[in-house]
């Protein structure tokens, strides 16, 4: 077996070397890479399909080099390794993992017996795992109410790059009474009627709505950049097909 850590900190790639050697005998190689564009280079030319990724990297995050080793070999393991435990970032994950694939992902406050169950599972199981307190700390952001449906999640993150109604639903291929429709349900989730009082007319829903979902780490920035990035696609593709 073949492991790969892609992380940033010399230190945090240390304490991973070390887990690695520890919950995996089977392991007769750890590689190391310091960054997302090194750590896909090192994926493919040496093949490995046991990784150990940092979501928060500079240049290029963990879930874009995810994106792009996935695509070349899908059946690769992948544990991502995170301070973050914002919804966010876990949608983020969760959208590009593919049919079948196992992976994880584990805080980095987590106990390092809690990560070495965690190497096994999915490196030697073949199991998903997620932990327990990012499950939590999901429900818990979501308040009393469900958790969002992929197409309003869509369409929040519409909303927070100022798209109109109009726009929404010409590019999420909807109705405008369905983009309509799925508003109110966000504002109900978020709980936007309630956060200012009775007086509703008094502030702008769309920008509340945001502002909630930002407050529950619903959203974050590299959530938004990258949604801003795929709006530029889309934009120069309608140009195209006009």
């Amino acid at each position: 077996m073949r492991v790969l850590i892609i992380e940033d900190d010399p230190l945090h790639r240390s304490f991973l070397q070390e887990a690695v050697r520890a919950a995996l005998p089977e392991c007769r190689e750890v590689l190391e890479a310091a960054n997302g564009v090194t750590g896909e280079e090192l994926a493919r030319s040496h093949g490995a399909e046991q990784i150990i990724l940092d979501l928060q990297m500079p240049g290029r995050n963990g879930i874009e080099a995810a994106r792009s080793i996935w695509r070349e070999r899908p059946e690769t393991r992948i544990l991502f390794w995170s301070n973050y435990s914002d919804e966010a970032y876990v949608r983020g994950v969760s959208r590009i993992v593919p049919d079948g694939a196992a992976y994880g992902y584990v805080l980095k406050s987590a106990a390092e017996e809690r990560l070495k169950l965690a190497l096994r599972s999915i490196f030697i199981e073949n199991q998903c795992v997620i932990d327990r307190e990012v499950r939590g700390l999901q429900q818990k952001s979501l308040g009393p109410n469900n958790g969002f449906s992929d197409t309003e999640y869509e369409i929040l993150v519409d909303v927070a790059l100022g798209l109109t109604d109009r726009i929404i639903a010409r590019r999420r291929n909807l109705s405008l009474r369905s983009v309509q429709n799925r508003l109110q349900q966000l504002y109900d989730k978020l709980e936007v009627y309630h956060s200012l009082g009775e007086e509703t007319g008094a502030i702008n829903l769309r920008t509340r709505a945001v502002t909630n979902a930002l407050l529950r780490k619903l959203l974050n920035y590299s959530a938004l950049e990258k949604a801003e990035a795929e709006l530029q696609e889309w934009l120069k593709q309608s140009a195209v097909d006009r």
